[in-house]
């Protein structure tokens, strides 16, 4: 599964209105719920916030990897969001987090760690953060995912 697929055009924002970690997901699952037309809102943010208390998912400089497992989930979905003026998120490096990718999967998958793996690949180069941080609108980011992508493919 590539990211492009996760992480379509409908679920992605640029500009995302958070100032901080709780509103960044209540954003995010909005979207979501609201694009795929789900009611399951409370849920979500409900293993988005148990995951968190583990450890914080803003993981490196400007970026963060929130994840929860649903029930009544029946495949991986993922929610992209950027925010130009940086999100209080609790990082581990204390800075403010830029960059979300909201990744949901079913209860009793692990489908989400490929696609981890996947983020950890691209976000080791520091071009393809930039790349995506400069972008004003889904579509620029969606093709910058494809792009980097592409090229993860064609080394392997």
């Amino acid at each position: 599964m590539l990211l492009n697929e996760i992480f379509p055009p409908d679920l992605i924002k640029v500009d995302l209105d958070a100032d901080d970690k709780d509103e960044a997901f209540e954003e995010l699952v909005d979207i979501f719920c609201s694009r795929r037309n789900l009611n399951k809102r409370s849920e979500i943010l409900e293993s988005l916030h148990k995951r968190e208390k583990l450890m914080s998912t803003g993981i490196q400089k400007g970026i963060a990897i929130p994840h929860g497992k649903i029930d009544s989930l029946d495949d991986l979905y993922g929610v992209m969001g950027i925010s130009h003026k940086g999100i209080d998120y609790e990082a581990l490096d204390g800075e403010s987090v830029h960059l979300l990718f909201m990744i949901l999967v079913p209860k009793n998958s692990e489908k989400h760690l490929r696609i981890l793996q996947r983020l950890a690949e691209l976000l080791s180069n520091p071009q393809f953060y930039k790349d995506l941080i400069t972008q004003r609108d889904a579509v620029g980011v969606s093709t910058v995912l494809k792009c980097y992508e592409n090229d993860i493919i064609s080394w392997g």
